[in-house]
């Protein structure tokens, strides 16, 4: 697929059929329109790169690289049922120029809500990091360790806590993408805790691996590992992201396969800014989460299963359809052994990459028998795949894991009566009015902002 000025060096069936051969059975993958490229053109362009080589079920979310009235009609047609795509993608950092600001954010996130579609954000300070690579080049700076000083943990949590607030003023949910640090973690627990719908998603190599390695003296080694938001180079922050994983305060796991090979990463050889971001994990998700998860005793199998499998589908309207076995469901069925140990290598992979950022890593727990739609894939570890055999899946909108609570909330706060009650003792006068709102909102008298809490709160006018 097109990316970063490159093409990666996974398609549609090799990276379905590396999906496949962990244990994943269908996929949703990321539209990125170019600068000349509509929504819907970019729409076009996925389909017919997929509909013939999908080896699994595929869906798609659609990036949203700039914002006007033509960009809000094409996320109306898209999230029609004929093209089924209910969730959203902005970027608050992008390589190539593609992210918004906050009011472009808040224009997509209330169209979202409108549409009952799931808007998602990749969340990074880019001014700032614009600042700190400009600066670090002037310095001399320009291996792929500057890629990760040019980010720090603070920038992806100050934007995450950005997006938080956006999405909560605008009545949306929110999805936050590729959760890489302690910090944004802490604002997605902490979000949730206040009554915020927002989910956080950790992927593969956020939990398998960490930042020290763009510190390598070997520079396809380092810029191997370089994708962003990037792996920090603290080594307690997988674990800690597995904590959150297993407590359900991080909802869900992503690949964010994005590989490219070392004559595509070495278009940064001279400068980190030019280095693809991107890294694998599509194929070892399954294996990496149990390992670290369910091995070590910090999860177990039925939250494993919940956070790599029925969580996203519930999330994604696909749920009972996919993320359960039962009458009336697909037959997308995976056989795990437990105690069947591989060791992760580049060299016995299923994708098309020359790089695996968990090379020699040993892991317990392996799928030994696929199917999907009924068709066994894998059969006692060996992978037997048909290009095109995959189907597109519509996302439908208004999936009510997500816009279950806040279509209540709506409901009750347009029941809710306004209680005017007067205190005569007080002077200057005061009027109390008990209100019930399930987001934070300003409530402007004699030009100062009121602030009230999310819930039931009171708020003195001043009359």
């Amino acid at each position: 697929m097109p990316c970063n000025g490159t093409t990666t060096a996974d398609d549609f069936y090799s990276g379905t059929k590396a999906a496949l051969a962990g244990g994943t059975t269908m996929i949703i993958d990321q539209v990125l329109p170019t600068r000349d490229e509509t929504p819907l053109e970019a729409y076009d362009k996925w389909r017919g790169l997929a509909d013939p080589k999908v080896c699994c079920d595929y869906g798609l979310h659609v990036a949203i690289t700039s914002w006007n009235e033509q960009v809000a009609k094409d996320m109306e047609a898209l999230a029609n049922a004929d093209r089924g795509v209910n969730s959203f993608q902005v970027f608050m950092a992008h390589p190539e120029g593609f992210s918004l600001n906050d009011n472009e954010m808040y224009g997509c996130f209330h169209k979202c809500k409108k549409l009952g579609s799931l808007p998602m954000v990749h969340a990074e300070n880019g001014q700032l990091i614009d600042i700190k690579s400009d600066m670090l080049i002037s310095q001399g700076v320009e291996g792929p360790e500057g890629h990760l000083q040019s980010r720090p943990v603070e920038s992806e949590e100050q934007a995450t806590q950005r997006a938080v607030l956006i999405a909560d003023q605008a009545g949306a949910p929110l999805y936050v993408v590729k959760v890489m640090s302690k910090g944004s973690a802490d604002v997605i627990a902490r979000s949730r805790k206040h009554g915020k719908v927002v989910f956080g998603e950790v992927t593969a190599a956020g939990l398998g691996t960490d930042g020290t390695h763009q510190y390598n003296e070997c520079w396809r080694h380092a810029a191997g590992h370089v994708t962003s938001p990037p792996l920090r180079d603290d080594p307690n922050t997988p674990g800690y992201l597995m904590n959150y994983l297993a407590n359900n305060d991080l909802q869900v796991t992503g690949s964010d396969n994005c590989t490219f090979n070392a004559n595509q990463k070495a278009l940064g050889k001279d400068d980190f800014r030019c280095i693809p971001h991107g890294v694998n994990g599509v194929e070892d998700r399954m294996s990496v989460i149990w390992e670290n998860g369910v091995h070590q005793g910090k999860m177990d199998p039925c939250r494993f299963v919940a956070a790599t499998s029925t969580t996203a589908a519930k999330l994604f309207n696909l749920y009972p359809k996919k993320g359960r076995i039962a009458v009336g469901s697909d037959a997308d069925i995976v056989i795990w052994n437990p105690e069947a140990q591989r060791m992760i290598s580049a060299k016995t992979h299923h994708q098309a990459v020359d790089f695996n950022v968990f090379e020699g890593m040993v892991c317990h727990g392996v799928p030994e028998y696929v199917m999907t739609n009924g068709h066994i894939v894998m059969d006692e570890g060996q992978l037997k795949v048909t290009q095109g055999l995959g189907r597109f899946v519509s996302t439908p909108p208004n999936s009510q894991a997500v816009f279950g609570r806040i279509n209540i909330r709506e409901r009750v706060l347009e029941q809710q009566p306004l209680i005017a009650h007067v205190e005569p003792t007080m002077k200057p006068l005061y009027m109390c009015l008990w209100i019930a709102h399930y987001t934070t909102c300003n409530v402007r008298t004699t030009g100062s902002p009121l602030q009230h809490s999310t819930q039931s709160s009171m708020v003195r006018l001043r009359t």
